[in-house]
């Protein structure tokens, strides 16, 4: 009876085991898919805004590169949109947090339209092409290796802080040396957090998947999706720095 009782035993656990990690792939699917549909969204914004003249007008004088008014109201917004996001997502529902994040998309892609008239459409697609392989194979090695990462963390995100502060200083100071600093520095640190993301999103499910709460489930890969979005979007625009022929 007993070695019954562990056989029963034992099987039930492969089951639970297998249900884990057939939820693990559907919610890592989940992530992925939301990121590029995000990705995709600020795509076709910047390009629909950066290639018209006279929508691009309202944000940059296209002549000088300066920013309007609006110009530096878009440059911002995503920053207080991802703020707001993540104080106001225990009171979303996951539907309402899905339609955030692609908001805060066409945000971005709003932000960055100045990207076309500062660099040609050739090394913009050559970058992200780049950035994208990159970003998989990173996102792979974090999903797959056995080493826990989870300690980068604290100092990943010193790390952004630190750019964030330089990055806005140096809008003021306009300086091509600190510009060049901060873009290798930033490389590293989205590398960096693009593996840490991904193990702490394949982590956390795992950690809750008993529970399969899922409204916390369809949060967590909205969440997720959103982490994965920043650190792709930022190692992007890094790598433009060395990349992109400017017009």
């Amino acid at each position: 009876m007993a070695d019954f009782n562990t056989i029963r035993a034992g099987q039930a656990t492969g089951t639970r085991t297998a249900q884990i990690d057939a939820g693990l792939r559907a919610h890592m699917n989940k992530v992925y898919g939301t990121m590029s549909v995000g990705l995709l969204m600020t795509a076709l914004v910047a390009w629909a805004v950066g290639s018209n003249e006279a929508l691009l007008s309202i944000f940059r004088d296209v002549t000088t590169g300066k920013m309007t008014i609006l110009g530096w109201i878009a440059m911002f917004l995503p920053l207080a949109m991802v703020f707001g996001f993540g104080a106001a997502i225990n009171r979303l529902s996951a539907a309402g947090a899905q339609l955030f994040f692609y908001a805060y998309a066409a945000a971005m892609g709003l932000s960055l339209s100045w990207i076309f008239i500062a660099f040609t459409g050739m090394s913009i697609a050559q970058t992200f092409l780049v950035t994208a392989i990159a970003f998989a194979a990173l996102s792979l090695w974090g999903y797959t290796t056995k080493k826990d990462i989870s300690g980068w963390g604290s100092f990943l995100i010193m790390g952004v802080v630190g750019l964030l502060v330089a990055s806005v200083i140096n809008i003021f100071l306009g300086s091509p040396a600190v510009m060049f600093a901060i873009s290798i520095i930033g490389v590293l640190i989205f590398a960096g957090l693009t593996a840490y993301d991904t193990q702490r999103i394949k982590t956390d499910y795992i950690a809750h998947a008993q529970a399969m709460d899922s409204e916390w489930l369809a949060k967590s890969a909205i969440m997720g999706a959103l982490n994965l979005y920043l650190d792709f979007i930022n190692l992007f625009m890094f790598l433009l720095q060395f990349m992109g022929n400017r017009d």
